[in-house]
Formats: structure tokens, sequence, C-alpha cells
């Protein structure tokens, strides 16, 4: 047996060897590693450091709740619970749970990246409700399948009350009052205490030291329970203080800085009163100074306890990404040797997360990776969009996205006892071994393990019965892998399974190769399992016996039908036949209770008063006592130190809702007058001015229409405290209503035809109600189904570049397909009666297109386009079903997502054929022979879905009669003469 001063002399000489230092943070990538040489990993017994309880204990995953990514949950939970609850289980239930800890950032009503999350108080002397932030509410519920689950809160920014006096440099306690009173009231709400409180601002670059010790001197000395604002029954307050002097500490949750690591080493005092490190965005340590200095390995030696102290201290990867985009689609990039796909891997995917889980241990020895975020409930087109484990966002169909990268992630959490070790070490949480831990890819962040060097990370049980390998192989070669286990308790049976998560090979369903029991291997004489790990994979190899294992083999739960937002008049029962998309009276008659952790409560009450469906990025947006939806941040509320500055502002709705109007009553109760505003066709960006269109006015009645921000007319109506806005928009025409009343009209030569409803104002309370959005007679209302560049069912021809790694946020699932080569197509097959080619774009493609092996329309150009909107669009085909190839004959086409459109989902009322009837008349009667026999074809197509169109055609929209018609005048003018054919 190696006594502790041997381990720790064994340990010293490890780090030092890793030590190949290029600058902070910053390691040398190792060269490649032959495909031959197998990787030696011992499992020694030996090394399983039973008495180290806090530091290389392994405590799996985190969520963390901030920002508006956990707004739309809410809302699966009211209207479709059965989801809501098995969304539940998924993270947070079973023996082995994924997720164990919620975070949750406490908000301000200003946006901090993504949106604005509510601010438990608004004011000084307003009482703490916990129950506007959904976080607090996901972790009660989580705690209802985990009892042990952990929940932390820290900040980004404060309230404006406590910013000014915390400007001055008096304001430590006001930032107590406001974490105290918040605290207590999750716990009276929820019944349960927070457990770690981070008291300095997220992603801090110099940590204020003296405030978190400050900070924990308040929470252990405080006596004050019995406040009436805490409500907390008198015989709960012993309980309740008892519970609230256990809380502890973790810091400080750094991004670029590693500095609370060295200062806990050289200080005593905080060493003792910090509980957890944590920093963000980083798998490196820092490796600076002596080798016994503070700078060098600090969180390293904090989490195995060699240090000065002897103590050893939890280490936390605070915040961390998920991958990008959805896995499915990411299989089928050509990023790979000549132009092969990376599978599940690459950089950003399922297997770069699990490299950083193995790195961030083997570098740093964190040992809890939380998730920003791990669900994505907040709407599309926002800052940070698709990274996710799962995705959450269409609340009124119940759908719901689990992504794959839940499986790689299973085979960290699946094959050991994960958590945080009781008092008396008695929990059996799994122990990591530094020893038989290591990683050699490239990158600190965004990770690239296709150098093919090692990475593996090994778990054991402290009582040395069993351990689990895990190995992540994200390059293009096998890797073989040779593990020998000395000094531990195996039993009679040592056999060894390996399961595995890669992508499915040719002829397989998507799925078939994941988290699936590829061998049993048994020791060979030497006492070592050898086994060769395949290409762009992730392998658990584990003494466990799981292979009869329910749990293990359960497959995620289908995402299920992604339906669009169109609701009768109530907004919550789904009807595609009355004049209604949605509509919101902020009553919610219609809404029965909600399951909050294991009480029943009203709708409203048990989401803090916050609307149904509406993602806010920023403001204070509640539902008043008098069922009036209000923007509540004034003057006196607001904080100037948002990261994303914008006025208040929140979004409703489907991405695919197209020709519609969207009108509301607005109000300004605030003596000091105000500004509200209505847009329509938002898809990206977190302004008002990201509608595509939006109108504001003021209590005077000067009013604005915008084309996004940029104003297209201007007027004044009387001066009234209210009023009733209305934007409607129809194809390439916008009108702006006052009251009823027609105030602009804007043609937009290049229109965004799609998008979300937005309501905005000022910094003063704004009231809206009654909001509606009616359907368009004449006019398709909405995109039926949405189709990603990378789904399997979009075929390719030709040079293409399908990118998924570092892709931009603003490409649907950071995804494109890309090519610049004359005769390079792509072919997509759907049902229905037109499609839209989506994509950021320059202009200069030119294409050919093909429906149903004929051609239709030739050399077409395409649109410069911002990314998200259409740079062609087909319409006014038969409905049916159909295949429809577009081939590039010249320029640059950028394809991201391709919307399609279904005649069950048709304008209502008659359509007029007018401008079909004119372009057939005005184009009639040419001679057949004079003409080429292809030119003559596309044209003679165009006269007959003319005249099939006049003759009545299910489907056929406004737009699709303007299509047809200028389709046939385009091939008409196309026409090419025969060489010699007389004029």
């Amino acid at each position: 047996m190696k006594t502790r001063a041997q381990k720790k002399s064994r340990w010293a000489a490890l780090a030092a060897a890793a030590a190949v230092t290029l600058g902070t943070g910053l390691v040398a990538a190792p060269p490649t590693h032959a495909v031959d040489d197998p990787v030696e990993v011992v499992v020694d017994g030996d090394d399983v450091r039973a008495d180290n309880v806090n530091g290389l204990t392994y405590k799996g995953l985190g969520v963390l709740s901030c920002n508006s990514t956990s707004n739309l949950l809410m809302d699966y939970k009211a209207e479709h619970p059965a989801r809501y609850w098995q969304l539940i289980r998924v993270l947070f239930g079973g023996g082995n749970p994924l997720v164990n800890h919620v975070k949750v950032e406490m908000g301000t009503d200003t946006n901090t990246s993504t949106g604005a999350d509510p601010a438990t108080m608004r004011t000084r002397d307003e009482l703490a409700d916990a129950s506007r932030s959904p976080g607090f509410q996901l972790a009660a519920d989580a705690k209802t399948v985990n009892p042990k689950l952990k929940v932390s809160i820290l900040r980004w920014e404060m309230p404006r009350w406590v910013q000014e006096e915390w400007n001055k440099g008096t304001g430590t306690d006001e930032m107590y009052r406001w974490y105290k009173e918040t605290v207590l009231d999750v716990y009276e709400k929820y019944g349960y205490m927070i457990d770690y409180v981070d008291p300095d601002k997220n992603e801090t670059r110099s940590p204020d030291i003296p405030f978190v010790k400050w900070y924990k001197n308040a929470v252990v000395s405080d006596t004050d329970f019995a406040s009436d604002r805490y409500g907390i029954p008198e015989g709960k307050r012993k309980a309740a203080a008892e519970a609230y002097h256990r809380i502890k500490i973790v810091a400080s949750d750094e991004n670029n800085t590693l500095d609370m690591g060295p200062a806990m080493l050289s200080d005593a005092d905080l060493f003792g009163i910090v509980d957890a490190a944590g920093y963000h965005y980083t798998t490196e340590d820092r490796r600076e100074g002596p080798v016994d200095s503070p700078t060098y390995l600090p969180y390293t030696k904090l989490a195995t306890g060699d240090n000065t102290y002897g103590q050893d201290k939890e280490v936390w990867y605070s915040e961390g990404t998920a991958s990008f985009g959805y896995t499915e689609y990411r299989v089928n990039n050509t990023e790979g040797p000549n132009g092969a796909s990376t599978g599940i891997g690459g950089v950003q995917s399922a297997l770069d997360v699990a490299n950083r889980l193995v790195k961030s241990y083997a570098n740093s020895k964190r040992t809890h990776y939380i998730f920003q975020p791990a669900i994505g409930s907040f709407y599309e087109g926002a800052q940070y969009s698709h990274k996710e484990l799962v995705s959450a966002r269409d609340p009124w169909s119940g759908h719901l996205h689990y992504d794959a990268a839940l499986y790689v992630m299973q085979h960290f959490t699946g094959f050991a006892r994960t958590g945080w070790e009781n008092d008396t070490n008695t929990a059996g949480i799994w122990r990591t071994v530094p020893e038989a831990s290591h990683s050699g890819v490239s990158g600190t962040e965004n990770v690239d393990g296709s150098n093919g060097a090692p990475s593996y990370m090994t778990l054991a049980d402290p009582w040395k019965k069993d351990f689990s390998t895990v190995v992540v192989n994200d390059s293009d070669q096998p890797k073989t892998y040779r593990i020998k286990a000395e000094n531990l308790r195996l039993g009679s049976d040592p056999t060894m399974e390996v399961w595995e998560t890669r992508a499915a090979g040719a002829g397989q369903r998507y799925d078939a190769n994941f988290k699936r029991l590829a061998d049993e291997i048994r020791p060979d004489a030497d006492g070592a399992y050898t086994y060769t790990v395949e290409p762009r994979s992730v392998t658990t190899l584990t003494t466990l016996d799981k292979s009869s294992d329910a749990s293990t083999k359960q497959r995620l739960p289908g995402s299920g039908e992604r339906a669009v937002l169109d609701s009768d008049r109530s907004g919550k029962r789904p009807d595609t036949r009355d004049g209604y998309l949605y509509a919101d009276d902020f009553e919610y008659d219609e809404e029965g209770k909600v399951a909050v952790g294991g009480t029943l409560q009203p709708y409203l009450a048990s989401r803090g008063n916050q609307p149904r469906y509406m993602v806010d990025q920023t403001g204070a947006w509640e539902v008043g006592d008098d069922g009036v939806l209000y923007q509540y941040m004034d003057g006196s509320m607001k904080d100037t130190a948002a990261w994303n500055r914008n006025t208040p502002n929140t979004t409703v709705g489907d991405f695919r809702w197209e020709n519609y109007r969207a009108s509301v009553d607005v109000s300004f109760p605030d003596p000091d007058g105000g500004l509200a505003a209505l847009g329509v066709r938002q898809q990206k960006g977190m302004a008002i001015s990201d509608a595509a269109y939006n109108l504001r006015i003021g209590p005077d009645g000067a009013w604005t229409f915008y084309e996004y921000g940029t104003a297209r007319a201007r007027g004044e109506v009387a001066a009234a405290d209210a009023y009733r806005l209305a934007v409607e928009a129809k194809g390439a025409q916008v009108t702006a209503f006052v009251d009823g009343k027609a105030v602009a009209t804007y043609d937009d030569p290049t229109p965004q035809t799609e998008g979300r409803v937005k309501l905005g104002s000022g910094f003063q309370k704004t009231g809206f109600d009654n909001l509606q959005v009616e359907r368009i007679d004449g006019y398709t209302p909405y995109a039926s189904a949405q189709l990603d560049n990378m789904d399997s069912a979009v075929t390719y021809e030709g040079a293409w570049s399908r990118k998924a790694s570092y892709g931009d946020a603003m490409d649907w699932y950071r995804s494109t397909s890309t090519s610049a080569t004359a005769g390079a197509s792509f072919t997509v097959p759907f049902r229905g009666t037109g499609v839209d080619v989506i994509g950021g774009n320059d202009g200069s493609a030119v294409l050919d297109v093909h429906v149903d092996g004929v051609l239709v329309a030739r050399d077409v150009r395409t649109a410069a386009t911002d990314k998200r909107l259409a740079a062609y669009t087909l319409r006014g085909l038969p409905d049916g079903r159909h295949r429809v190839r577009f081939v590039l004959k010249s320029g640059t086409l950028v394809l991201d997502a391709l919307n399609t459109f279904s005649a069950s989902h048709a304008g209502q009322g008659k359509v007029d054929t007018t401008p079909i009837r004119r372009a057939l008349a005005e184009t009639a009667a040419p001679e057949r022979t004079s003409y080429t026999a292809a030119s003559w074809d596309v044209y003679a197509r165009a006269v007959a879905a003319g005249k099939s169109a006049v003759a009545g055609r299910d489907g056929l929209d406004t737009i699709g009669v303007e299509q047809l018609a200028r389709r046939l005048r385009t091939a008409y003018g196309q026409l090419a003469r025969e060489e010699g054919a007389a004029r």
C-alpha cells in the first residue's frame, strides 16, 4: 500500500510531466499518435482515494437556468404535462441520474445573453417572488425524482436598487438582502434550501474576495428568520435557520481569468470559506511559476488535497456548452478527410463535449460539468441558439428534441454512482482516478480529437469492487486500449462490458449504435483487458453488470410532431379551421391548476404571473391583477449594466408564421407617458427593431412605422391613453393600423416573409391586452414544415461543403451547405404546394428549378438575403408529393433550411386568379415551330400550370397566383428562336 506521501510525490511527478507550457491556459497540441500503439492504462486500487470526499468524487452533470433559456418550460408543464414530467424523469430521475444539479442565475429583467430572466425583487420593498424564475421551479420538480439534487445560485447583474448602493461602495447589505430574501422565498414556496451560493458576479475578471468573506460570515451569523417578509411559519423557523447556515460557497465563476484557485491556496481564511471553486469555458488549469507555487496547477491541488492545508475541495467546470446543432443533422457533414463525415464527432459535437469532460478532469481535476444550457427552452434566433442537449421550443405542440449527445453523456453518468458524498463518507460516490485518466486532444474550449491522441477517464467504486473507464475517440482511426486492473476486488467474475455510441453504418437506422452493448471481454493472463475503440465513438468499459439492466438500455423519447401554433380564440386549443392563429386575453380562465413540486397551484400563481408562450428579451413583463399584461420596468428599475442593452420587448409565436394580421390593445398608465410597439415577422435578434415590420406609438398620438430599425412612415393621431394597434403582413405588402384605420402601407422590394410577433415598450409601465393573430383571406398563413439543409431527406449532387463545426447561431442548427460549382444540385422531397430556400446569400446564385423531373424555371436569380430569410421561393404547385431539384448555374449558394407549404394550411376565402388570366392573354399564340424545344417545353408547362390554376386548384393562394403569372411571363420572355426561324 502506498503512503499518502508516496501518493503526493507520484502525483507531483505526473503533474510536472504534463506541464508543456506555451502561456496561460495554452498547452501544446500533442503529435498524432500511431494507430497501432496500444494505450496502456493501469487502474490501481491503491490510487482510488476513498478519503477524498470533495475533490475527486464524480458529481456528474448540471444544468444552468438563466437568460430566458428556460422560459417556455413552464408552458410545457401547463399544456403538455405528461411530456414535461417525462423530461424531468429523463434528465433527473433513475438510479443513475444524468443531471445532479440545477444552477440558477438570478435575473434582473435585463438581457445578459439570450434574453431576460425576471428579477425576484424589483424594488427594495417588494417581497421576493422566486416563482417568476422558472429555474427554481425546475429544481423543485427535479427534486421529486431526485431528492439529493443540488441547487445553486449566482448573479450576473443586480437590480437597480442594489446597484445604486453597490456603485457607492456601500451596497453589501442590499446585495445580501436580495440574496437572502430570494433564498428564503424559494424555501417557503418550494420546500428546499439553496445548497450553494456564489456571492460574486458571474464571469468576473476580478474576484471580489472581501465580499465573498463578508457574505459567508453574514450567512452563518444571521439570526433573523422571523420577519413577515420571509413568510416562514414559526414552527419551521428553526429548521430554516439550520438549513440556511449550511449554505456552501462556490467562487468565483470566472471566465478568461483563473484567480480564485491561487487566492484560496494563499489565504487560509478564504480556503476555509470557499467549498467549491468553479470557472468557465476552458479545460485547463494554470501552469505558472515553480511547481510548489500557488499559481502552478492550483485547481488540481485544490481537488487532490495535495496542498498546504492537506484538504480537498470541489472544482467545477461551472459553465460550459453542450453540443451545437442536432446530432442527426451533424452526421451528414463533409468535414472529415476527403469530404467524409465526422459522424457524431468533430468540433462542437457530442464527442467534443465528451472530450471536454475528460480533458477538464485530466488537466484541472474538474469533477462536475454544468451546461449552459442543457435545455434550450427559448425561441430560436436569439443569441447563442442551438447549443443544448434538449430543445423545448414549441410548448403548444409538446415537441421535444432529445439530442443523441444525451447518450454520449450517459457514458459518464450511467456506469458509476455520481453525486456528492455524505458527511459519514458512506454514500458510495465513485471517485475519479487521476493516474488512470488522460487527455492528449487539442484545444481548450472547443476540443478537437482528430489527432487520435488518447482520451480517457476512469471512475472507481470507493470500495474498489468495480470501475469504469470512458474512452473518447474523435479521430478517423481505430484506437486500441489495454487496461490493466491491479489491487482491486473485482470478484469471481471479472468480465468487462463494453458499451459504445457512434454514428450508424450504411443501411442502419440512425440510432442503431447509440449506447449499445458492443462486447463482453475478459482479462488476459496478465490481467489486462484489450479493446479496439471504433473511430468517432465514445466507449465505456465497465466491470459493472449492466447487460440486463432495463434503464441502461432505455431509449430516449421520440420528439413528437412539431405542429405550427394555430389555435382557436382562447389560445389554448388547436384549431386550423377558424380565423385565428393565436390569441391571448391574459385572463387564462381556460387554464387549470399546475403541479409544482408536490403541490397544485393556480396557473398564474404557479408561474409568478408570467404570460403564456412569451420569451422576454428585456423588461419586466407580468400579468396584473386586472388581467392586463404590463411591462413594469420603469426608469427607477432600469439596470444600465445589461449586456445587450435594448428597450423592453418580448416575443411570442411560431417562426413559420407568414401572412397574418397581429393586433393588440395598448395603454399608458405611467404618468411619464411611454411608448408601445407591435411587430411582426421576427426571425432573429433581441430588440423590437428585430421584428421586420413594427409600429410604435406614444400617448401623444405620434406614431412611426419601421422596417426593422428604419422608419418608413410617420404621422399623428389624436392623443389618447389607449389605442388598438395592428400590423398586417401579406406577401410583400405590410399595412399598419391605429384604432382600425390604416395609417401606413409599405411594399417591400425584398420582404422578410416569416416570423413571430413582438411587443415592446419604453422604460415606463405600459399595458397590453387582447392580443390576436389572425389569418388573412387568400393567403397561406404559415409554412407547414421545415427541413434542415443537413436533413437526410435532402440529397446532394456535385461539390458541396456541408459545415457543422464552428457554425453561426443565426443559421438553423448552426449548419449550412454551400456550393460555388456550376452543376451542383440538391433535391428536396415534400408534400404540398411550395418550398422556400432559406439561407444568408449574396444574390449571386442563378438556378434552374426542376419539379418532379421536369424543368419549370430556368436561370432564376436568388435574392441577397440575411440569415434565416428566403433567397428563393417556389409556390403555386399542385398539391401533392413532389421532388424539387435546384441546380446551380452560376454564383454561390448557401443553403440553410427549406420551408414547405401545404394545401391543408392554405388561405381561406376565394383567390383572385386575374393575374394569371392576364399573363395567359399577354403570352398567347406564339408559333411552336419557331422556338427551340427546350425553351418551348418550359413555356408550355407554365401555360398548362396557369390554365390549371384558373380552372381551380386546392391550396392555391394569392402568392401562388402571383408566382404562376410571373413564371409564365418569364418563360415567354425566355423563348429562344430556332436558328433561321422567321421573326
